[in-house]
């Protein structure tokens, strides 16, 4: 069985987005952008408004990957501006 891929994309950005879905399991993050300040992947925590770091923080471009749980998810940014981000999953064959 082979899992589709997960695919979330920021352009130009400069403050922070709305929220987004994630499933569970290993993400590529990339960052790219101007003026650096800090664009930091956060997840909603179980109060259901609260956004908690992920430990996945950028002040300069950069690329990390980690294995995130099944939920809700905001890049944060802070005096970053046209910024560039992608999360992607990482698939393999099952």
């Amino acid at each position: 069985m082979k899992n589709g891929i997960s695919d979330v994309k920021f352009t130009n950005i400069s403050a922070t987005p709305a929220s987004f879905t994630l499933r569970g399991g290993c993400y590529g993050v990339t960052v790219m952008g101007t003026g650096f300040g800090t664009v930091t992947l956060n997840k909603l925590a179980a109060d259901g408004t609260t956004y908690i770091s992920t430990g996945i923080s950028f002040s300069a471009n950069g690329y990390l990957s980690a294995n995130l749980p099944n939920g809700t998810y905001q890049l944060a940014i802070a005096t970053a501006t046209a910024v560039y981000a992608e999360i992607t999953s990482i698939v393999e064959d099952q």
